[in-house]
């Protein structure tokens, strides 16, 4: 008789570090593999309660990862003890066959504490350049999987594996008829999505609508705002959400062109469904990583790039116009890579192969 597989989940701090999880959930239910989240009670608690209503969530206790000087760490490193504490007791009670770490602070009490039970650790890491939770984690981890194939060299451990990120399944089913419906569109005319990651981006908004007047004549145009940032601006070819939720495959499959962050989780689900991209990277107030995987999108040709630096309404038509001319040759790139559904796969096969496990 096969002994169940028990998966016990965690990452958190922002939507990057939870909707992989969420990609690889339709895989675990076909292998009946049974699911447990440790988390905070921050956004990765919201996603996880409406997405996956079937996976058993635990609150940890947690603190802010700081590479800067705070006296809010000193603070925060006992919350981070409790949080291993409580996480110890946590596995301790579910006795999971594997934990797997997407990165973000709360992770790091859950892996120390899964290292002491000598549970095996897989992690996983989005960006270009690891994170601080990747790197604390790094020498605990059984396996650590990397979306970027320069990340394996930064990492420079043996047990790195380049797989790619995991992409939602249903994002590949989204239709364009249905998504023009759901914006009172027209399914024949061009249009543009804007969006700025699960909090928004401000300076993009404030920028877009000095030329939206001027983009709604050619344009119909989908604005995802962020939550508290929506616009007053009114015309019958724009509308705006502060969120979107099961619609959302519906309106990428609507969008033409995108406008957006470079967090990786964005744009490989764009690049997965072949859509010409123009990244503006978060740069003020951020550590770099999505200057990085905005430089190697645009190296690859899979995307253009405007400076956070350089943004203004103007700029941003430029860029706009500049993508447009350059969409033919963007998705030729991106058709070269086509590996939208394999990295899934080969994620739990190389788990299913460390783990000596007998599932089909």
């Amino acid at each position: 008789m096969k002994k169940p597989v028990k998966v016990v989940l965690t990452g958190g701090g922002t939507a990057g570090h939870v909707m992989p999880h969420i990609a690889m959930l339709p895989a675990y239910k076909e292998l009946g593999w049974t699911l447990n989240y440790i988390g905070s009670d921050g956004i990765e608690h919201k996603i996880i309660s409406e997405q996956a209503k079937y996976i058993k969530y635990h609150s940890i206790m947690t603190g802010k990862l700081r590479r800067y000087f705070s006296w809010q760490n000193f603070l925060d490193v006992f919350k981070v003890i409790f949080g291993t504490l409580q996480s110890f007791s946590i596995l301790l009670m579910l006795r999971p066959t594997f934990v797997f770490s997407k990165g973000g602070f709360v992770s790091v009490p859950v892996s120390v504490a899964a290292w002491l039970l000598r549970i095996p650790i897989f992690t996983h890491e989005s960006d270009l350049s690891p994170g601080l939770a990747t790197k604390i984690i790094a020498p605990l981890s059984s396996k650590i999987f990397c979306t970027f194939p320069k990340t394996k060299k930064i990492l420079n451990r043996a047990n790195v594996s380049q797989v790619g990120l995991p992409v939602r399944r249903e994002l590949l089913l989204g239709d364009r008829e249905t998504g023009a419906k759901y914006c009172g569109f027209d399914a024949g005319i061009k249009t543009i999505l804007f969006m700025g990651g699960s909090l928004g981006a401000q300076r993009i908004n404030e920028c877009l609508e000095t030329i939206l007047p001027e983009l709604c004549e050619s344009y119909q145009i989908i604005h995802i705002t962020g939550k508290g940032k929506n616009t007053e601006f009114r015309h019958e070819k724009y509308i705006s959400f502060e969120f979107v939720g099961g619609e959302l495959p519906h309106l990428f499959a609507l969008a033409d062109y995108v406008v957006t962050r470079a967090g990786a989780n964005s744009i490989f689900e764009f690049l997965a469904l072949k859509k010409p991209m123009l990244l503006i990277p978060l740069e003020i107030g951020s550590r770099g990583d999505q200057v990085e995987n905005a430089a190697y999108f645009s190296q690859q040709s899979y995307a253009m790039t405007l400076s956070e630096h350089k943004l203004s309404g103007e700029e941003l038509k430029n860029s706009i116009n500049d993508l447009m001319a350059s969409s033919a040759k963007i998705v030729a790139s991106q058709t070269e890579f086509g590996k939208e559904g394999q990295t899934v796969d080969q994620i739990l096969k190389e788990i299913k192969e460390y783990l000596k496990l007998n599932v089909s």
